[in-house]
């Protein structure tokens, strides 16, 4: 699979000649809305076995073959060259396709509470399964009492089967929209309200056909720490006996002692010991009520992920990754909330505004600035086929479980084809 960056003045056309592949499948494995009119700096997908690389100033067969992890002698063979010949810049090399490991990937979907579920919600759904271990409806509420209020499932459950896609159930503390402290208090520390909430977990999960019981509560108070690593205990002995495997969200911590309202009920080396594996919320650094900056960049991900090693196996970590992106509005003023967009959305804005994308190598992640009519200033953050690679690369080289997406319902194709061309995909 190939990363192609459109540079000035090229065409679909001239791009797709310099890969030996027809216009129209590039156009329609990136879902191209106006593939005449293409983005200087986009990010598309060229699908082909393996990538091509153009020499470059320095370059030479034996830093090339290592660079992609292959011999210099079976990288001169393959494309027809001899060993012993410098290699001219600009030379197109092709580089195989590399072995490929096993990873598990989980999305959630959240559907609304009231009405019908989003056509658009089902579709995405239906389009992300294939490359999925887990689909993860989001979500069920417990009440103060342990009974619980569902999401509507729709046709998730069918979309799951037909994809060899386990389902998770995801619980969480969430009231009136929000993560409450108090839910969480009582759920963890009442047993009469604890033993009727497993019970109605147990039950819906049978009715349903989960297979994964996917606990994500947070702003869990440092006094009910051990008390949720307690509940997890309970959970797990129970679940397993059941055929279950039980799993966490965590917030993103880079220290046992990290305080906060998001962290300090978060036991890492607990959960690591407890469940099968949790998902490691690394995004919203970038978030809608703060200031213009990259969702997720690499370099606070990856301090995370390292201090989450210290503390639990890497197989049961999965590295949580957002599926959009952010449109603020310049200046920055507390109090107001960027516009969360999809990667094709933020494409769609650059193409009318007739601005080129960035990339930000430090941080790992595309932008760029535009003004609208009302001649605001905006800022935009989002994820493309370059971000999503280096995490990928950051996923195998920790060797870490897999990847958690929130959420599906973001258009964003480039993302789907890269797993298959980095993983194989679990299905369990």
């Amino acid at each position: 699979m190939q990363i192609h960056v459109v540079e000035p003045n090229q065409t679909l056309s001239s791009i797709a000649s310099l890969y030996g592949i027809a216009p129209a499948i590039i156009t329609e494995a990136n879902d191209l809305q106006n593939p005449d009119r293409l983005v200087v700096g986009q990010a598309i997908v060229i699908p082909i076995i393996g990538r091509f690389y153009w020499v470059q100033p320095g370059d030479s067969l034996y830093t090339i073959a290592r660079r992609f992890g292959i011999s210099y002698q079976e990288l001169a063979r393959i494309n027809g060259i001899s060993v012993n010949q410098p290699i001219r810049v600009g030379l197109r090399l092709y580089i195989p396709q590399g072995p490929k490991r096993e990873g598990e990937f989980l999305a959630y979907v959240e559907p609304r509470r009231t009405g019908t579920v989003s056509p658009v919600l089902e579709s995405s759904a239906r389009e992300a399964s294939p490359y999925l271990t887990y689909l993860a409806p989001f979500a069920y509420l417990p009440k103060r009492d342990g009974t619980l209020d569902p999401p509507q499932l729709n046709r998730f459950p069918e979309i799951a089967r037909a994809n060899n896609t386990s389902l998770a159930m995801v619980l969480a503390n969430q009231e009136e929209g929000q993560f409450n402290t108090e839910l969480a208090h009582i759920l963890l520390t009442n047993e009469q309200v604890q033993t009727t909430f497993l019970e109605n977990i147990a039950t819906e999960a049978k009715r349903v056909g989960f297979t994964d019981i996917h606990f994500d509560f947070e702003r869990i108070a440092a006094e009910d720490r051990e008390a949720y690593n307690q509940f997890l205990r309970k959970a797990r002995d129970r679940f397993h006996a059941e055929g279950y495997i039980i799993s966490t969200a965590l917030a993103p911590k880079t220290s046992a002692t990290q305080v906060g309202e998001w962290y300090a009920g978060h036991d890492y080396r607990a959960h690591g010991e407890i469940v099968d594996y949790s998902l490691i919320m690394t995004y919203e650094w970038g978030y809608s009520g703060g200031p213009a900056m990259a969702v997720s960049p690499i370099g606070p991900v990856r301090d995370v992920l390292e201090y989450a090693l210290t503390e639990m196996p890497s197989r049961k970590i999965m590295m949580g990754q957002n599926l959009y992106g952010y449109d603020w509005t310049l200046p920055f003023v507390k109090g107001t909330t960027a516009k969360a967009v999809s990667p094709q959305e933020a494409i769609r804005i650059a193409l009318e505004n007739n601005v080129a994308i960035e990339y930000d190598t430090t941080a790992q992640a595309p932008f760029f600035h535009y003004t609208d009519g009302e001649g605001n200033r905006h800022e935009v953050w989002f994820e493309d086929a370059r971000s999503i690679q280096a995490k990928f690369d950051l996923v195998k080289e920790l060797n870490l479980r897999g990847v958690g997406y929130w959420k599906l319902g973001l258009s964003f194709p480039q993302n789907w084809l890269l797993i298959t061309d980095n993983f194989n995909v679990v299905k369990t």
